[in-house]
Order: C-alpha cells, then sequence, then structure tokens
C-alpha cells in the first residue's frame, strides 16, 4: 500500500477537524499530518483510517482515535530528544507520531500477535523507537528511567506507581484512568516526592492488562 495524494489530502481534511475540535500545538498537528494512518491499519480497512474514531486492531485492541492521540502527545508538551515512554504500542501509530516529534521513544507492548506484528511492521517502514520490547506495562522500563514523558494508551485501574517514580523531576505522566469510562490524567513530578495532578476530559480506552505473575 502506498501513501498517495488522495491520503494525503484525507489527512488535512483530519488535521483540521482535530484542530476544530481544540487541538492547537502546530507540532503535534503537522506529526498527525505526517503520519500515513491507512498503513498502519489491514488494507481492507483503508476508507476508515482518516475518520476521527478508534477502529479494531489484532488482539482486541484498537488503534486508537487520531483526535484521542493527539490530545494524549499534546499534553506531553514534548520537545525534540525528549526520552518518552509509551505504554501500549499496540498498531504504532502512536508511537509513529511521538517519532515524528523527534522524540527518543522507548514502547512497552504485552500482547505478543501484536508485538511481532508491529515489529515487523516497524521494520518494514524504518520506524525506529530506541528500544520496543515486549512486557508488563504496569513496571515501565526502570532500566531506561528517567523519562521526560509517559504515555499510557490503555486505561488504568489505578495509576501504577512504577510509572510515577520513573519521571524526571519536571516529567510528565499522561495515562486514561477508570474502568468503563476513563478520566484522562496528567501527573507532573514537581520534586522527589511531589506530584501535580489534573484531570483532563473523559475518554474510552481498552483496558490496561497487568502481569499477575
Amino acid at each position: 500500500m502506498k501513501d498517495t495524494l488522495k491520503h494525503r489530502g484525507k489527512r488535512n481534511q483530519l488535521v483540521d477537524l482535530i484542530a476544530s475540535k481544540g487541538i492547537k500545538s502546530p507540532e503535534v498537528l503537522a506529526a498527525i499530518r505526517a503520519v500515513p494512518r491507512h498503513l498502519f491499519m489491514d488494507s481492507g480497512f483503508e476508507d476508515h483510517a482518516y475518520q476521527d474514531k478508534a477502529f479494531p486492531i489484532a488482539s482486541g485492541q484498537t488503534i486508537s482515535q487520531p483526535y484521542t492521540v493527539a490530545y494524549q502527545t499534546e499534553l506531553l508538551e514534548i520537545k525534540p530528544g525528549d526520552k518518552i515512554l509509551e505504554i501500549g504500542t499496540g498498531s504504532g501509530y502512536q508511537t509513529a507520531v511521538l517519532l515524528q516529534l523527534k522524540a527518543k521513544v522507548f514502547t512497552v507492548e504485552r500482547q505478543l500477535n501484536l508485538f511481532k506484528k508491529t515489529k515487523l511492521f516497524f521494520d518494514r517502514m524504518g520506524y525506529r523507537p530506541k528500544r520496543f520490547v515486549f512486557g508488563d506495562g504496569y513496571k515501565g522500563m526502570p532500566e531506561e528511567a528517567p523519562f521526560d514523558g509517559i504515555l499510557v494508551t490503555a486505561g488504568a485501574p489505578r495509576i501504577p506507581k512504577a510509572l510515577m517514580s520513573q519521571l524526571k523531576i519536571g516529567g510528565r505522566l499522561v495515562i486514561p484512568v477508570g474502568e468503563d469510562h476513563q478520566t484522562m490524567m496528567l501527573i507532573t513530578r514537581s520534586s522527589e516526592k511531589e506530584f501535580e495532578r489534573r484531570e483532563c476530559g473523559s475518554f474510552r480506552f481498552v483496558p490496561l492488562l497487568e502481569d499477575k505473575n
């Protein structure tokens, strides 16, 4: 599948739509404009790629709604070279948006089939996160900490303490918290032991699964 003029035109329309919904960051809008979302979906669903909605992918997961991707990314306030930990790689679409912003991306996926499929896709497309691992997102990636930002792409019943501990001072954690519906939380580490919390609206995500072993 190629990225054609028609695809780019649809992306321009999508960017106009999410901007009208309140996304203001020129860098985030440019990243959404640049990443060919249709390539992250099976070719039979190409017509759905530039609608502003989530869509099912492998292993009972979804590719997130473009507005949600833009919203979470904007909350992180990424600067080029920032170390970003992504929990829940999924299709890799959010990863690609982070890479487009010139972040150093470390990403974790716990669904093995999805991990293998996305790894092959990254290799084929030339997307190169610093690390892409199969593992438990609740644990983060302590060996690579601290991070300037942590982005969780699934709904968590609670905020994992391990993720909070892996933030730099001044770092930001963006995580949807709740069971059936989630509240988007922005957690900013203000000192070694202090964190500021802000609620940033209601969303719906697939659940963040924890390894009980």
